[in-house]
């Protein structure tokens, strides 16, 4: 007589949280090491992050929020290349797997997945005696040969971002008590919304589209506006030069530079700002700021890409370069 073999504390641990949210044919259930993505004869487009406790953010962040940022940093990559969403792994390092944790963070993460279309279709779990990690790979779908890199940009297509610039990176102030918290301690719904900037972002996969009828060039905003488009312009072969006055701040962002409690460079390389940033030829600029208003995304010229090799030039309003003694976060 065979005795049924006991399912480890892993498989449990899957077939709890994550089996009722993995519904696509190509999951398999979560029963085998692999899943199946059809390409529909569209070329796949793959990108991973992993955020990371205590870098990415805060052991004490809601786990739902934690789950959010996690797939949302990935669609974020997808919707600067004009994909559209196909799927995603899962790759969770945990310390524990008690359900107060666990099931906010499983039930966010199925309802973004239904939502943004990007069904979960494996993974792995692990146990850390380390800080949490979670990563995802996740796969979007794009016409074949039409993925927007970003090595198209050239000389005379104008630059333009998504969204507001800066706003995560005063949310992780708030939350470490820093100089906004402070000089915002009477503003309870700038403090949330800036806080909600940091651990939500918002991908612009609504744009998606757009970026792939005009774009010449694009990437996401992750680790900082001035560092991003100094990659994208190295990348290229160009340079640009950047209006500063014209990058999109919100009303909070805006009230602190003019107390001074912030200066510029704060905003421009603070990144976790996951907007998209693009350069578009000028005859179809206004097209896609228009297609963005039409999705109720606020897109913005901020400069052009011009000639030359030299690190891209910021200037203020009165046409003088800015000198920036940090262009983005970095890990190392």
């Amino acid at each position: 007589m065979t005795t049924p073999q006991s399912p480890s504390a892993e498989d449990s641990l899957i077939a709890r949280y994550f089996k009722p949210i993995a519904t696509d044919p190509g999951a398999l259930g979560l029963v085998d090491d692999a899943a199946v993505l059809s390409s529909s004869g569209e070329d796949i487009v793959v990108t991973t992050d992993a955020v990371v406790e205590g870098v990415h953010y805060l052991a004490d962040d809601p786990p739902e929020t934690i789950a959010r940022k996690a797939l949302r940093v990935n669609l974020s990559d997808l919707a600067a290349k004009g994909a559209r969403p196909a799927g995603f792994v899962l790759t969770l390092a945990l310390r524990s797997q008690e359900d107060p944790w666990l099931r906010p963070f499983a039930d966010a993460l199925g309802e973004d997945a239904r939502n943004f279309v990007c069904p979960l279709l494996g993974g792995d779990t692990v146990s850390t005696p380390g800080p949490q990690m979670i990563s995802i790979t996740a796969f979007g779908r794009v016409p074949r040969g039409r993925m927007v890199g970003r090595t198209g940009a050239r000389p005379g297509d104008r630059i333009l971002v998504t969204g507001t610039i800066g706003d995560a990176a005063l949310g992780l102030d708030v939350l470490k008590s820093g100089a906004a918290a402070a000089a915002l301690t009477s503003d309870v719904a700038a403090r949330e919304a800036l806080v909600s900037r940091y651990r939500v972002p918002q991908p612009r996969n609504l744009l998606a589209q757009a970026v792939l009828d005009f774009a010449t060039a694009a990437m996401d905003v992750s680790d900082g506006l001035a560092g991003d488009l100094t990659k994208l312009c190295a990348a290229s072969g160009v340079s640009a030069s950047v209006d500063v006055a014209s990058v999109p701040l919100s009303a909070a962002a805006v009230g602190l530079l003019a107390r001074n409690i912030i200066c510029v460079e704060t905003l421009l390389a603070g990144g976790d700002d996951y907007e998209v940033l693009c350069t578009v030829p000028p005859v179809q600029s206004d097209a896609l700021i228009a297609a963005g208003r039409a999705v109720g995304v606020a897109v913005t010229a901020i400069g052009t890409i011009i000639e030359g090799h030299e690190r891209p030039r910021f200037l203020d309003e009165q046409g003088q370069e800015l000198s920036l003694a940090r262009l983005s976060y970095s890990h190392f």
